[in-house]
């Protein structure tokens, strides 16, 4: 018989199977496949500050940390209140899925995004102490926005503008403030270079708002997708990855940047398995364009790691 660790049943060797089932529901909840829409543009921002001086590793992983947090709060606050107003059942397709599959309290997931927020929130002070104080009311406009977007009387997810929200404040505004606290300025390139990660951030929310059209519809959601039809929220998706492109092109031809950052047109293949993902046919089954959702989602990871990748090429090498 093979001998156990000094004073170890072996029992404790391996972590409780429920305690690792529990583990798995918590991470499902923080909806880990969506947190690069906030990783991108931190790291984006800060690569965009290469050529002004130093990193400071300390500000950007604190900057990382609170837009994590700040974007797990939301996604479980959108959960919350889906919830609360009877749009999430253990049918639905996609969702996290913690209170409804997992009988996790909806009280304790409120909870847990408040506490997310107070840690974002304590992290904001050690950013503004170490850059400007301004980038506190920015931070506090930022995690109300998140608050918001499913809470409150009004949510913006219920409105044709969440696409835009989505794109202004988890893109432009975060891209812009991770660069600002390297730095402290903004330029012209930084805010140019913002603007199609912040196009394929709202074009993820497109796509799920494609993916849930029917649901959403029938349950008193206004969004764009259901305004303008499945059809032409497709066209709409893929002329928002048109446009993202065409940006950076513009951008490189304008001779403000290296043609290194024409790396992100190798992301063009996920950008059509998407819009072909969305495929007319498929219009009435949502996990049947999971995959074209997931892919949307890769799209802007590859597209802003490409672009990072550009801007790093051109740091070295000119």
């Amino acid at each position: 018989m093979a001998r156990e660790g000094i004073g170890m049943q072996p029992q404790q060797m391996q972590t409780p199977p429920e305690n690792q089932a529990n583990l798995a529901i918590w991470w499902r909840l923080m909806r880990p496949h969506t947190l690069t829409a906030s990783f991108v543009p931190v790291l984006l921002g800060t690569f965009l500050a290469l050529p002004y001086g130093g990193i400071n590793i300390s500000l950007f992983l604190a900057m990382l940390a609170a837009s994590l947090l700040i974007q797990a709060a939301t996604n479980m606050i959108n959960e919350y209140y889906d919830f609360k107003r009877g749009l999430d059942t253990a049918e639905s397709v996609g969702i996290g899925g913690a209170i409804v599959r997992h009988g996790v309290s909806a009280a304790t997931v409120l909870r847990i995004a408040l506490f997310f927020f107070a840690l974002a929130l304590l992290l904001g002070v050690y950013i503004c102490y170490e850059s400007s104080w301004w980038l506190a009311l920015v931070g506090i406009i930022c995690m109300l926005t998140g608050y918001l977007y499913t809470g409150g009387p009004f949510p913006i997810a219920y409105t044709p503008f969440g696409e835009l929200v989505s794109g202004l404040f988890m893109g432009l505004v975060i891209i812009l403030i991770s660069f600002y606290i390297q730095t402290l300025m903004l330029t012209d390139e930084s805010v140019l270079l913002s603007i199609p990660i912040s196009i394929l951030i709202g074009a993820i929310l497109m796509a799920n708002n494609i993916r849930d059209r029917e649901g959403d519809r029938d349950n008193g959601r206004r969004t764009l997708a259901i305004l303008v039809g499945h059809k032409r929220a497709v066209r709409i998706l893929a002329a928002m990855f048109i446009v993202a492109y065409l940006w950076v092109a513009a951008i490189a031809a304008a001779g403000m940047e290296r043609p290194w950052i024409l790396l992100v047109l190798l992301s063009i293949p996920k950008a059509i398995k998407a819009c072909r993902g969305f495929d007319e046919r498929f219009a009435s089954s949502p996990s049947l364009m999971m995959p074209a959702m997931q892919a949307t989602a890769q799209t802007n990871t590859l597209f802003g790691l490409l672009l990072c990748a550009g801007l790093l090429i051109n740091f070295w090498f000119y």
